[in-house]
């Protein structure tokens, strides 16, 4: 055959210097069961390889949680699936497992990945729908003895330039965690006025600055410049900020950055409502003596779900609650810096 007449086999993009910083380019991260020992290299050095994530708190919740063989239990949030699995193993075979994910692509991936661990339709259910739906799901498994409800959002979710969730590279502002639902963010700014978006970056994470932002942010669109892709958005949050000592600034950017894209994450995926409708389905979802665990990652979430579990002890719902919330270790906000802001929380419902 004429080698000169032959198309040019087309490379794969390889990684640019020792490490890759383009998700695209990271193809060994995103193939962990083909190169293991990138994995495992990009672990040791504190960081989650792309598309993939590293569940927090795992020994902590099983701890807690004391699965039997034999019960039925509920993954409010499926995400990568790592939680979902320890919680599978101390089933060992007896009992079964629901689960919910609003994301259609991230799901498919996992429940592929589960199946091919040996964790099949017998032994788990996952269902593409909101976890405020715990009542249906409830109701057809007959009560759960255990839930687990982790509030972060997944680093494959994070890490995707496509997703928006990340002010680090630039992609289009969308931030949905179900990109065939709802309006992205970038639809949000287009038409909010400039009072409601200050009173969601203050409510929904803090932000000192949520007068100066909303004021830059309003001022931009209404020139006619749309806000629709993240590092837009980060260089508004930049220039808003342009007065701040030069020593603070940096540190301030970033951390005000974190809080903008948080709260309109918030808001597009609606996540106190559900979260509020949760926590008010999650005792009759609960068999008698039945645990659940509950990781938060910011005040407002964790706010929230205090005082729901602390309303639920004093009406004698719950029998136990958690006064004080549980931590990651050291040694794992070490090994996994997004662990650093969890807080566990827990109940137990009461025996009837």
């Amino acid at each position: 055959m004429d080698q000169e007449n032959q198309t040019p086999h087309k490379r794969r993009v390889r990684y640019k210097g020792k490490y890759p910083k383009k998700f695209e380019e990271k193809y060994k991260e995103l193939q962990p069961e083909k190169y293991q020992d990138t994995i495992q290299h990009v672990i040791q050095k504190g960081n989650t390889p792309a598309g993939m994530h590293i569940s927090i708190m795992v020994q902590e919740i099983l701890d807690f949680l004391q699965i039997q063989p034999g019960q039925v239990g509920f993954d409010a949030t499926l995400g990568y699936g790592g939680h979902t699995k320890a919680m599978l193993a101390c089933l060992k075979g007896q009992g079964h497992m629901y689960a919910t994910d609003v994301d259609p692509e991230e799901s498919a991936k996992t429940r592929k990945r589960l199946e091919e661990a040996g964790y099949g339709e017998d032994m788990l259910s996952i269902r593409l729908q909101n976890f405020c739906t715990i009542d249906e799901i409830a109701k057809e498994a007959g009560g759960f003895d255990f839930i687990l409800a982790d509030l972060g959002v997944s680093s494959m979710q994070i890490d995707n330039p496509k997703r928006g969730f990340s002010f680090k590279v630039d992609g289009p502002l969308d931030l949905r965690l179900n990109q065939e639902k709802g309006i992205s963010a970038a639809e949000r700014l287009d038409t909010i006025e400039r009072e409601e978006l200050a009173g969601m970056l203050y409510e929904n994470s803090d932000e000192p600055y949520c007068e100066e932002l909303a004021k830059a942010i309003t001022d931009e669109i209404r020139r006619g410049n749309r806000i629709d892709t993240t590092t837009k958005l980060r260089e508004i949050i930049e220039k808003t900020l342009d007065f701040l000592p030069e020593k603070e600034k940096k540190e301030t950017v970033k951390k005000t950055c974190q809080r903008v894209f948080q709260a309109l994450r918030i808001d597009v995926n609606q996540e106190f409502e559900v979260l509020y409708e949760f926590m008010e389905k999650l005792p009759n979802a609960l068999r008698p003596g039945g645990r659940a665990a509950i990781l938060t990652f910011h005040s407002g979430e964790d706010k929230l779900v205090k005082a729901a579990l602390k309303e639920g002890y004093r009406a004698g719902i719950y029998k136990e609650y958690s006064k004080d919330v549980v931590r990651p270790s050291a040694q794992e906000c070490v090994q996994n810096p997004r662990a650093r802001s969890t807080k566990m929380r827990w109940a137990i419902r009461a025996d009837e």
